[in-house]
């Protein structure tokens, strides 16, 4: 890996970039086009022979460097996203607030990004910007030059440029040096930048966890004031967020770390408030387990529904809403759980918001909990064959897991259940009540009336 650095032309307080990029050629950062999908090189070479100028930008580059093979592949250029869809025919365009083009080669999609310009460009032809009274930005198609491009990406380590041209990297923010002091730093002034985009405090975490790096203490002090912002983000895009930080096997460190920062509150303020008033610590435990078991599973290359994820994020404020309709309203647990659900959903939707393919799940998943130990006759056997029952299952055993201790027995005979043939499985059932310690109940067949004859 290259050190080398140009030192920029000016210098403040907080991390910029420099309009004399470090160059960093093929022979010293050794970087093969090999290790760069086909289909991105296809993209560069199109804009390029297009009269255009096109680079490899951001995590790619950055994931080679650190000796991570990269999953996406991003491209910028200075084609506006009209001017590349007239080159590809397999382009498709999206976003309101970013304008992108996606390139799709069947299951692969190379996103190209036209490079950005300051904001106070704006009148410039085709560029349209528009903020919010908090300083965050509503409409981001404002578009400029490679070295303002570099200014407004958001970290040093993704300011790094790589161009088809000579085979060399720009690097416009201390981006190496960044990757070798392992700091993830914001370019520009950080309170500023969060303004910009909030969602910039979630990536700074993933960031840090993913890459195994610090957040560097300019970046970070200003998270702790302005978590609450995440409050303006969609709750659509927290969605997608939230992926990203859950199910990309470094769970139990953003969880953790979201929470340090406040952030988690914004995303899951009725669980937070649940976790901050725990006595016993049981629920912070089950949410840490659960995070556990699903970085185990990512990283064994295994299947995790978001449903289940949520189900358990979830849990305890159902439960808290269940009870709180009990004792106030006086219905029953069965119809008080039905109508909790619906309304902790709710709630939930308005700061993070699941798709209803996996609240149907959730819904699923709890459901079966309340059925667990209703076994008898045919119910064990027409439970067993729900679609969700394997996923509820796992979500009675991360309760006992964790410390419900009286889900203990229940979960041992589900578990000889599962393992048991059809006549095991029978006789199961039949010693249901034995194994209690309660006596088998004891059915009464009705006398037949007697026929009356004609007197």
């Amino acid at each position: 890996m290259c050190k080398k650095w140009v030192k920029p032309d000016s210098a403040d307080a907080h991390h910029t970039t420099s309009a004399t990029p470090a160059l960093i050629t093929r022979a010293e950062h050794g970087i093969s086009r090999k290790q760069f999908s086909p289909n991105a090189i296809k993209v560069l070479y199109r804009l390029k022979d297009g009269g255009y100028d096109a680079y490899l930008v951001g995590g790619c580059i950055r994931d080679i460097l650190m000796g991570i093979q990269p999953k996406d592949f991003d491209v910028v250029t200075n084609a506006t996203p009209e001017e590349v869809k007239k080159l590809f025919r397999n382009c498709r365009l999206i976003g309101r607030r970013f304008r992108l083009a996606h390139i799709v080669f069947g299951r692969e999609i190379i996103e190209v990004a036209t490079m950005r310009g300051h904001h106070e460009a704006d009148e410039r032809k085709n560029a349209t910007s528009q903020s919010s009274e908090h300083g965050q930005l509503l409409r981001d198609n404002v578009y400029g030059t490679i070295e303002e491009d570099a200014q407004r990406r958001d970290f040093s380590i993704n300011a790094l440029y790589y161009s088809i041209n000579d085979f060399s990297i720009h690097d416009f923010a201390r981006g190496v040096e960044a990757i070798n002091a392992r700091k993830i730093e914001l370019i520009g002034d950080p309170e500023t930048r969060y303004r910009e985009d909030p969602v910039r405090m979630l990536r700074a975490v993933r960031f840090a966890t993913k890459l195994d790096m610090e957040i560097a203490p300019g970046t970070k002090k200003p998270i702790y004031e302005l978590a609450d912002l995440l409050g303006n983000i969609p709750p659509a895009r927290l969605f997608e967020e939230t992926l990203k930080l859950f199910l990309n096997g470094k769970a139990v460190e953003n969880y953790l770390q979201l929470r340090e920062f406040g952030l988690f509150k914004q995303l899951f303020p009725a669980l937070d408030d649940i976790l901050e008033q725990s006595e016993t610590g049981f629920e912070a435990r089950f949410i840490e387990q659960m995070f556990a078991n699903t970085d185990t599973r990512i990283n064994q290359d295994k299947k995790v529904t978001p449903a289940f994820v949520y189900a358990a994020l979830l849990w305890f404020p159902l439960q808290q809403r269940t009870q709180q309709i009990v004792e106030q309203q006086g219905m029953s647990e069965f119809d008080a759980f039905n109508q909790a659900m619906n309304q902790v959903l709710s709630q939930n939707a308005q700061h993070v918001s699941v798709p209803k393919r996996f609240t149907l799940g959730a819904r699923d998943i709890w459901h079966i909990q309340m059925r667990l130990d209703k076994r008898s006759g045919q119910r064990a056997y027409r439970l067993s064959l729900q679609p969700r029952f394997k996923a509820a299952y796992d979500f009675l055993l991360l309760r006992v897991e964790s410390g419900e201790d009286a889900q203990q027995a229940l979960a041992d005979w589900w578990t000889e259940y599962l393992k048991s043939d059809v006549t095991g499985q029978k006789e199961l059932v039949k010693n249901l009540g034995q194994s209690d310690g309660k006596k088998p109940r004891r059915r009464y067949r009705r006398k037949p009336k007697k026929k009356t004859g004609d007197a």
